[in-house]
């Protein structure tokens, strides 16, 4: 989700740009970006695209899988997903471009900024839940504090656990 939707609720065409650019560096690493992990490090996908960008250490980015692929191609994907992913609107191209730059080798790319940040959802996480309950019909109330480990599938769909009052 791009980050100006999310934080405002700004949504236009570079939005969907945003989205391209996370799939493009999701196919190229064989990575999800909800659940990136690289070692020790558990990084965001969009940050450590940026960093091994930055430090000329792309290899570590790409699939092995592609591994055996064209250099050049994956390369200019990883560079294209990287412009769709900047943090300043203005700078992501937009979709016509995009599909110039993947089909012509005459156009020059830009260099691409840093990417927006992106916001974990860890879904195992502790999360602090405050219940407020009615009791006799409103005479009192009970408030509790209560810390619980949000459950979820293998698939990441969220599994409710009802509590009795």
């Amino acid at each position: 989700m791009a980050p100006e939707y999310a934080m405002h609720g700004q949504f236009s065409v570079k939005s969907d740009v945003f989205s391209l650019g996370v799939l493009v560096l999701e196919i190229l690493s064989g990575q999800k970006n909800s659940s990136f992990h690289k070692g020790d490090n558990v990084d965001d996908l969009l940050s450590y695209a940026w960093r091994n960008w930055k430090d000329g250490t792309t290899n570590e980015l790409v699939d092995s899988t592609l591994k055996d692929s064209s250099t050049t191609e994956v390369m200019r994907c990883l560079h294209i997903g990287l412009l769709c992913v900047q943090e300043n609107v203005a700078e992501r191209p937009n979709m016509a471009t995009i599909a110039l730059m993947l089909t012509s080798y005459s156009v020059t790319l830009p260099l691409p900024s840093q990417p927006a940040f992106f916001m974990h959802s860890n879904t195992q996480s502790e999360v602090e839940m405050l219940w407020s309950e009615d009791l006799n019909s409103g005479a009192t109330k009970c408030s509790q504090s209560r810390k619980e480990t949000a459950v979820v599938s293998e698939n990441e769909v969220t599994i409710t656990e009802l509590h009795p009052r």
